[in-house]
């Protein structure tokens, strides 16, 4: 334990950058205890205490949400890449194969099917700028968050040396993290569909084969936000740790045993702020425009400003739960020291070293 105070002390005479207001000798915000763990916060204390790290350092967060997340959030808030034709198309297809496993085409089924269409269309065309502008932007954030913890000044400069020693196992991390995800929907897919086609076959009526359906769609909605959970946490890992690729995901899916119920609390909760300003926007910009179009020349960047500081949030909730995960006492401890946050401040400098 002295070993890890002298290296936190090393560390602490290292930097001159200011420590969060309200921090001890080590800079470990008193918020948290340099006595206490990181895994006794709840999904509260973790939104919490993402809110304090902004506020200690807002301008590089809220210059990352202004350069890297605003950009994205315009696009795909508004679509200008989706061809309509395409998803015309595509939600052909799908209606003809929902209505051939014996779903009934009502209102919700269709709607469901025209969401889940244009969800995908948007992915697949927006995949440049979720590879390289949106992937970058996480990077940072994790970066920035790392660094607040670390008591090291954050630069760009330092940044982009670290992103270019790391952009090898960050690419091929991400593109796992997406064919995980897809091959996840195109699962429930098959799996819906199998079920639909079951019950049809076996002669119950439209009306009643959509109980199954909705009972498969609200079991792949647990599961698949399982699967968010554990791409998010290998987002912050690929940036912190030299692992890639499915070691990556296998590292989070360890790293968030124990804890997975406050995982999902911070997914719904992004996934709820992100679903309402996303409706705000289709209902007060692209349906409503009071004639002359005006609603749109304000409340549209409004809201985009709104969606990229929920992004922004869930980025950082999801960096400090990971720091809530790796001093959990699930985890093996770092080079045979006890789980402490003064382990963990001395794991996350050497992790920034450029």
């Amino acid at each position: 334990m002295e070993s890890v105070e002298s290296s936190c002390r090393a560390v602490e005479l290292e930097c001159s950058s200011p420590r969060l207001d309200s921090s001890d000798g080590y800079g470990i915000p008193q918020s948290l205890g340099s006595d206490q763990r990181f895994y006794s916060m709840n999904a509260l204390k973790i939104l919490r205490e993402a809110v304090r790290i902004l506020r200690f350092n807002s301008t590089g967060f809220l210059s990352i949400a202004a350069v890297l997340i605003y950009p994205v959030s315009a696009i795909v808030l508004s679509n200008p890449l989706v061809k309509k034709s395409v998803v015309k198309s595509l939600y052909g297809r799908l209606w003809m194969v929902a209505r051939s496993s014996g779903l009934l085409m009502n209102s919700l089924i269709q709607q469901s099917c025209h969401r889940f269409v244009k969800m995908v269309a948007s992915a697949v065309f927006c995949f440049p700028l979720f590879v390289t502008l949106s992937l970058l932007s996480k990077a940072a954030i994790v970066y920035s968050v790392a660094c607040t913890y670390a008591g090291k000044k954050v630069t760009s400069s330092n940044f982009f040396a670290v992103a270019v020693k790391i952009w090898r196992r960050v690419i091929s991390t991400y593109m796992w993290v997406y064919m995980v995800i897809i091959g996840c929907l195109a699962l429930f897919l098959v799996l819906l569909v199998t079920v639909c086609s079951v019950f049809a076959v076996m002669g119950f009526p439209p009306e009643l084969v959509v109980y199954p359906a909705f009972g498969v769609a609200l079991v792949f909605s647990v599961v698949f936000a399982h699967v968010i959970i554990i791409c998010n946490v290998a987002t912050v890992i690929f940036v912190l740790e030299d692992v890639s690729g499915p070691q990556a995901l296998l590292r989070s899916v360890f790293l968030i045993r124990g804890q997975t119920h406050v995982g999902l609390l911070i997914y719904f909760g992004s996934t709820i702020g992100m679903a309402f300003v996303e409706g705000l926007f289709q209902h007060r910009v692209k349906t409503l425009s009071y004639g002359d179009g005006s609603s749109r020349i304000w409340e549209g960047p409004l809201l985009v400003i709104m969606y990229s500081f929920v992004v922004l949030i869930d980025s950082m909730t999801s960096a400090v739960f990971y720091f809530t995960c790796r001093s959990s006492s699930v985890v093996v401890p770092l080079d045979g020291d006890s789980h402490t946050l003064l382990a963990l401040y001395t794991f996350a400098s050497r992790s920034l070293t450029p």
